[in-house]
């Protein structure tokens, strides 16, 4: 049976012999002939188009055939097109199914269903078009695994954390004396590092990729390509997240953490995100851009899709932090955190200005200020910390308290977030400078350097001082409240003194502060040698049995310090040897004078002590070692 296209022939040719065979009578007017004449031409014309027409639709099929078979031949090998070797086969694949994309459009072109052969030929280069996306879609996943660049350690930026020894005595729990705190400080933390663009593939494969790309949006494949690029930079990230250990975990399981692995995650996690905003996803949307910028916003919605799961993955971490208990310990990791998202704000901001990516954002700015929100009330409770930190027995031997080097270790640290306590101080301080102001002036504190970091340090300094000021209270000797005040002012004012919070304090507070304990290194030796040096002075007018009874009673009174007082301490070198020297030159020069006039009056036997004994023997005070001088009274 002859199909559509050839009746249509048949009829042409009829109806123009049929034109012919009527011109050739002879009784036609005038005016019937040219009408004939004009449908004769008309006739003539149509057999033409029909004749192009068919030639045509023949080419057509023949260049389907030519690329059908050139697609398949090239299919046909179980490896994929870009395994097989040169990179012009995978040119070569693309050139055909191009072709086949643009037969359909001829196709489409011409008056649609006219003929069965075109439609057939039409599902024919359809179902070919639709096996070779399929096999794009591989190919792209294959190139992108085979190109994918493998950064390892080398690539990735790991700032040191080590913790940082801020003394040689380690920072302790205010609740628990014995345990030790650590810092995860940063000393590269407030350096913006320059982006550096990365490449997540071999520079020669994205043409390639960018031609699979072009050709599957010309086909109407858009969604099919997105999926599976979507999917395996998905897979990539996470992979490059795995690099820093870091996986899905809940914020419940976080909270139950210890804070030692805590700490430890938190340093990771500060190096995942560090690297993921600042280094990874500019990367990432450099090479989306490269392959889909000519696709409106193709571009930004794919790499948005990449990067969401990832991104809430490091912000539900930081989140849970933010949420996790007020404790000093963890100021320094929540300081950490919050510099390194202000610090990467702009990378965000940039990355994820699209409509599609603003939650992501707010997500961002939402952690940022709950970071800052914390670290700041830990800051802000820690005067009320030391406050509540009470005791009923004394401290041993007197010296500096593991409070007093827990306080002062922690403001060292502090002193290295300057800056970024002041600006989250900032906003408070104006809502409430009022109270700041009545508060200084019932702690006495000086306004010289009103702002708000300065006030706070010197208002916890204040608590701290008159936390001291109980504890002394607990020691029934006079003397050894004076060593324990003098020594841990000392250390205070010395930390202060030789760091970068100097500015905060002031030289005015520090002047003050050198004569409260110069006050109590007077005080002690006035309590604990102004008796004993009564006893070797004012005998001018004694007879010797008085001689006799001084000699003795000095030296009881000298064992019994001595005794007690070697196992006092003063850790401060300088500060032991200074009060020494005060304490040498103020019982030798007297003993010195004393034992002159018993040697005059009585005799050597009397003398139980030289004074050069006695200049040995008060190098052994304040050493923390108990000792006894065992020597029998001469008789």
């Amino acid at each position: 049976m002859e199909d559509d296209k050839s009746a249509d022939q048949h009829v042409i040719a009829a109806a123009h012999h049929l034109v012919k065979a009527l011109k050739d009578r002879t009784s036609l007017s005038d005016e019937v002939r040219r009408t004939l004449a004009d449908l004769d031409i008309h006739l003539a014309a149509m057999t033409e188009a029909k004749e192009d027409e068919t030639t045509s639709f023949r080419e057509i099929e023949g260049r389907f055939k030519s690329a059908q078979a050139k697609i398949m031949s090239l299919q046909s090998n179980c490896l994929k097109i870009w395994d097989t070797g040169p990179s012009n086969q995978l040119l070569e694949y693309l050139q055909n199914v191009e072709e086949v994309r643009s037969i359909i459009v001829s196709l489409e072109s011409m008056v649609p269903n006219k003929y069965r052969k075109q439609s057939r030929l039409t599902n024919q280069a359809h179902s070919a078009l639709q096996i070779a996306m399929v096999r794009l879609q591989e190919e792209v996943v294959n190139i992108l695994a085979q190109s994918k660049q493998c950064f390892g350690h080398a690539y990735v930026s790991f700032q040191s954390c080590e913790e940082i020894a801020v003394d040689e005595e380690t920072m302790v729990s205010i609740e628990d004396d014995s345990v030790e705190g650590t810092s995860c400080l940063d000393s590269s933390r407030a350096e913006s590092e320059e982006c550096i663009i990365m490449d997540l593939v071999h520079p020669g494969v994205v043409p390639y990729i960018k031609s699979i790309a072009d050709l599957m949006f010309a086909s109407h494949y858009v969604q099919e390509f997105c999926q599976v690029f979507i999917r395996f930079w998905k897979d990539a990230l996470y992979e490059y997240l795995g690099l820093f250990c870091m996986q899905q975990i809940s914020i419940e399981d976080v909270l139950r953490m210890d804070w030692a692995s805590l700490n430890c995650r938190i340093k990771k996690w500060r190096q995942a995100t560090k690297n993921v905003i600042a280094f990874y996803l500019p990367s990432e949307k450099n090479l989306f851009d490269q392959i889909l910028c000519e696709f409106g916003s193709v571009s930004s919605t794919c790499f948005i899709e990449v990067s969401k799961d990832a991104m809430m993955c490091l912000l539900n971490f930081g989140q849970a932090v933010a949420i996790g208990p007020l404790l000093p310990e963890r100021l320094f990791c929540l300081l950490d955190m919050y510099e390194l998202l202000r610090g990467l704000c702009q990378d965000v901001d940039a990355l994820f200005c699209e409509k599609h990516g603003n939650s992501i954002q707010v997500e961002y700015h939402e952690l940022m200020k709950k970071l800052g929100d914390s670290a700041k009330a830990i800051f802000l409770g820690l005067g009320n910390r030391i406050a509540s930190n009470t005791s009923t027995t004394p401290f041993q031997g007197g010296g500096v308290h593991p409070l007093t080097k827990y306080v002062i270790n922690y403001f060292m640290l502090l002193s290295e977030y300057n800056v970024t306590l002041r600006f989250l101080l900032e906003d408070r301080e104006v809502e409430n400078s009022g109270e700041v102001v009545d508060a200084l002036v019932r702690l006495d504190i000086s306004s010289e350097f009103p702002c708000p970091l300065a006030l706070h340090l010197q208002s916890i300094t204040s608590r701290l001082e008159s936390n001291l000021e109980d504890r002394s209270n607990l020691y029934k000797d006079d003397s050894l409240k004076h060593i324990f005040l003098m020594n841990n002012i000392h250390y205070i004012v010395q930390k202060i003194k030789n760091s970068k919070l100097r500015t905060c304090f002031g030289d005015e507070w520090i002047k003050i502060h050198i004569v409260k304990y110069v006050q109590h290194e007077k005080s002690y030796e006035r309590k604990t040698w102004s008796s004993i040096i009564s006893l070797i002075t004012g005998y001018e007018k004694s007879g010797k049995a008085v001689l006799k009874e001084r000699c003795r009673n000095f030296s009881i009174a000298f064992e019994d310090v001595y005794k007690n007082q070697t196992g006092w301490t003063i850790p401060d070198i300088d500060l032991r040897d200074d009060l020494n020297s005060a304490i040498g030159l103020r019982v030798v020069h007297a003993y010195r004078t004393f034992a002159g006039q018993v040697r005059k009056s009585l005799s050597e036997k009397y003398i139980k002590y030289t004074e050069e004994d006695l200049v040995e023997y008060l190098l052994d005070f304040f050493q923390g070692s108990a000792k006894s001088l065992n020597h029998h009274w001469r008789r």
